[in-house]
């Protein structure tokens, strides 16, 4: 009797990351506003972060983040089929960041796309490329999380100048059967009555740059923090435990926990309520901030370079982003 064949979903065979050289410091913003190095860390762990200049487009951090991803897979660019970037702070209104980055790589036949999600950008990007490869409409596929944040922060605004940071990470995805490996679950969700918790309304049609009247501060990020937080720490525990169902996982399965890296109480809330360990949770908030949907394939390159993961391991990702939008994967090494 022949063997049915194992169905074909995707594996992640290659990630990269790239962050601007310059470093905000605590220190540094308890000159700039009314702040401390022990307000701020307290509140969200955060000690540094990773800022661009005003000469560096996000293309230039997501084309790299790319280049190493590509190399790490061993794969030319010109092997891509398609392109996805979860952004907010495109180098552009258009072309997408997705059609710039896909000439600056050489990537031929691949098509391009940008999804604006915030923070579950790169989660949003994984889930649709995992399906189309799983539906043979493609094969190779990168994925990345790319922001400026400081391109829209209000450097007079104390609760939120100090979260955000700058950055880009990468994922290739490529085709396997389903044999137990590769991409297991991803559960992707939002709720836009909640948008006016946290948004950047400049620059829409809604208000355009060339409207003078609008104030420069509807061009920066506004978020009422503690509402953000309430929500985030439910939403973040259901979409995690959602995608281990979906999987037919649980919290013992998990090998490492990698979350949205946006604010330590909430990354603490999230593995409490999964009932982890504290050494299977990969934290690296103080080091970059709060770079928005770059915070988790940044932390996955970094966990992969590091060896902190091995072939077979099973990572759980969790995010919750502005919009609200949401979204968990399981992803076997």
């Amino acid at each position: 009797m022949t063997a049915k064949p194992f169905p074909i979903v995707s594996r992640i065979a290659g990630t990269g990351h790239a962050v601007p050289e310059k470093i905000l410091t605590n220190a540094d913003l308890e000159k700039m506003v009314e702040t401390s190095d022990e307000w701020i860390t307290t509140r969200t762990g955060i000690k540094t972060r990773h800022i661009a200049e005003p000469n560096q487009p996000l293309s230039d951090f997501a084309t790299e983040a790319a280049e190493k991803a590509l190399k790490d897979a061993g794969m030319s660019a010109k092997e891509l089929d398609l392109i996805i970037i979860g952004t907010v702070t495109g180098d552009m209104k258009f072309p997408a960041t997705a059609n710039i980055v896909q000439a600056r790589l050489g990537a031929t036949r691949a098509a391009s796309f940008d999804i604006q999600a915030a923070c579950s950008g790169f989660l949003y990007a994984l889930e649709m490329g995992d399906s189309l490869i799983r539906g043979g409409r493609v094969k190779n596929v990168l994925v990345i999380g790319a922001e400026i944040l400081t391109s829209m922060t209000n450097w007079n605004d104390r609760g939120t100048c100090v979260l955000f940071g700058d950055g880009a990470g990468a994922a290739v995805l490529v085709p396997t059967e389903g044999n137990g490996s590769g991409v297991l679950s991803t559960y992707t969700g939002s709720n836009g009555k909640l948008a006016h918790l946290l948004y950047c309304a400049g620059g829409g049609s809604s208000a355009p740059g060339m409207n003078r009247d609008i104030p420069s501060e509807e061009f920066t990020i506004h978020m009422a923090g503690n509402e953000v937080f309430k929500h985030a720490v439910k939403t973040m525990g259901d979409a995690a435990i959602e995608a281990l169902e979906r999987a037919g996982l649980d919290s013992g399965d998990i090998d490492l926990l990698i979350t949205h890296q946006a604010n330590i109480r909430i990354i603490d809330a999230t593995w409490k309520r999964l009932k982890l360990p504290r050494e299977k949770v990969y934290i690296n908030v103080d080091r970059f901030g709060n770079t928005s949907s770059a915070s988790i394939p940044i932390a996955l390159d970094e966990v992969r370079k590091q060896g902190l993961v091995k072939s077979g391991d099973v990572v759980l990702f969790v995010a919750f982003g502005g919009g609200f939008t949401w979204g968990s994967a399981a992803v076997r090494l």
